[in-house]
């Protein structure tokens, strides 16, 4: 039976799609791959994932290399702008409040920056939350089998007790491959008909699901 729904935050529970804001801005493939990889595909990104580097530092380090490939004003825009996009997911939330009246704990692991998960502590919807872990905080980032392993055991999770919800798929994999029930999170629709799949309820008592744990992905 399972007991504890864990969710990615960013692509989950709050909108990020980078590529779409960035062809949004620039309608230029080979402009919206440079800049992607000048920004969110970028190490200063990662390290701020991972809580090794100030979003400060990062944004400089970014520009400077900005500069050298003639991308200052498009690197800069989305260092001004890119934050309009982590709208909140109002159906996945919807989902979430079902599912903590039907009685599982629910808890995050996002591979996300300091300031970001601060903010997004500020949301309505993060009470909904009975803990978690964001990877700025334990320097580890998904798919790193330790960043599930230390939020396992800070709330003593039983892995078969357990499933994941992600929108990338190396992250999904990753959790089955611990033995946790990876659901690949496309839109909320099939997010709901895999939950079913599970057999988890979003009323009601949770329902008897497989013990044996599951990588789901519906389109």
């Amino acid at each position: 039976m399972y007991k504890n729904i864990i969710f990615d935050l960013g692509g989950v529970v709050v909108d990020f799609k980078p590529r779409d804001f960035l062809m949004d801005h620039f309608i230029n493939k080979k402009a919206e791959d440079e800049v992607y990889d000048l920004t969110f595909g970028s190490k200063e990104w990662e390290d701020l994932d991972r809580g090794v580097i100030t979003r400060g530092t990062a944004n400089r380090i970014m520009l400077e290399n900005a500069a050298a490939h003639g991308r200052t004003f498009e690197v800069q825009a989305v260092i001004d702008e890119w934050q309009s996009i982590l709208r909140t997911n109002k159906r996945t939330v919807k989902t979430m409040c079902k599912l903590k009246m039907a009685g599982y704990r629910l808890y995050y692991l996002s591979n996300i920056p300091q300031d970001i998960i601060d903010e997004i502590r500020q949301r309505d919807f993060f009470p909904l939350f009975d803990g978690g872990i964001a990877s700025c905080e334990v320097h580890l980032c998904k798919p790193d089998p330790r960043i599930f392993g230390v939020l396992m055991q800070k709330y003593g999770l039983a892995y078969d007790e357990s499933i994941f919800i992600d929108d990338n798929k190396q992250n999904a994999q990753a959790a089955y491959n611990l033995g946790i029930t990876g659901i690949l999170y496309k839109n909320p629709k099939s997010f709901n008909r895999a939950l079913g799949l599970c057999g988890v309820r979003l009323a009601g008592r949770p329902a008897q699901a497989q013990s044996q744990p599951k990588n789901i992905e519906i389109p």
